[in-house]
């Protein structure tokens, strides 16, 4: 069974900095302190509000980070002109609503306005050599729509999975993995995330055509009591076990 790697997602070490718009949490601090921990790689979400991460986080991200950056964005112009000139080493294309707490589901695909703004970014993209992934929901349409855009790699969203129950429930997870079955089988590097926890990861951190998981929340809110040092170290150690077990 190939390895997992565990990318942490640091949002929300800048969401508590915001709520007192000062300069503290420091997430590019707190990124450190993951990759100490453990972490393969950093996460960041640079929304069109900058409600959480600022551009000046990315900058010094990119400049600090000892693992690898996957920069989360919309298809907005300013943040894929950013991204083209930051160069991380994953760019992943994710949808965007002003009024949504989180990100609340996959990218649409299938209509033609979405779908050229989509190819569009991801031309720009290319010509920049970041390596593209598209944040999609776990179904065999979307799974082929995004092999058909060309893109390096999938994440799959697994919220529905998460929100059922702490546990999770099984045909959600089913569907999870016979997307991510497709994925490989289609050339993708397959990745998930969203809602992932101490509690439900471990049956998705074991479907073997996963490559990569990103998790942030979960492990930011564990920090606050623990440091994020141990909190990653937790979450790696759960997800390491699925897959040797």
């Amino acid at each position: 069974m190939r390895d997992i790697r565990l990318y942490i997602n640091i949002d929300h070490v800048a969401t508590v900095r915001q709520a007192r718009l000062t300069d503290e949490p420091d997430p590019v601090r707190a990124a450190v302190l993951a990759e100490l921990g453990g972490a393969d790689g950093i996460t960041v979400h640079l929304r069109e509000d900058r409600r959480h991460i600022q551009d000046r986080d990315v900058r010094l991200l990119m400049e600090t980070a000892r693992t690898a950056v996957n920069l989360e964005l919309a298809v907005a112009s300013d943040i894929v002109e950013l991204a083209c000139e930051l160069a991380p080493l994953q760019a992943t294309l994710v949808p965007e609503r002003r009024e949504e707490v989180t990100t609340e589901g996959g990218l649409d695909l299938f209509s033609d306005g979405r779908l050229r703004l989509v190819g569009a970014a991801l031309d720009r993209l290319r010509d920049a050599r970041v390596r593209t992934s598209l944040f999609i929901d776990p179904h065999e349409k979307a799974v082929r729509a995004a092999a058909q855009l060309g893109v390096d790699a999938v994440e799959l969203h697994t919220g529905e999975y998460a929100n059922v129950l702490r546990s999770g429930r099984a045909d959600d997870l089913l569907r999870i993995e016979e997307a991510a079955a497709l994925g490989r089988d289609l050339g993708l590097a397959v990745h998930a995330g969203h809602g992932l926890t101490y509690e439900n990861v471990t049956p998705v951190a074991a479907l073997a055509d996963l490559e990569e998981l990103n998790i942030g929340h979960s492990v930011v809110s564990r920090a606050v009591l623990v440091g994020i040092e141990r909190a990653v170290r937790e979450m790696a150690e759960l997800v390491r076990m699925a897959r040797t077990h």
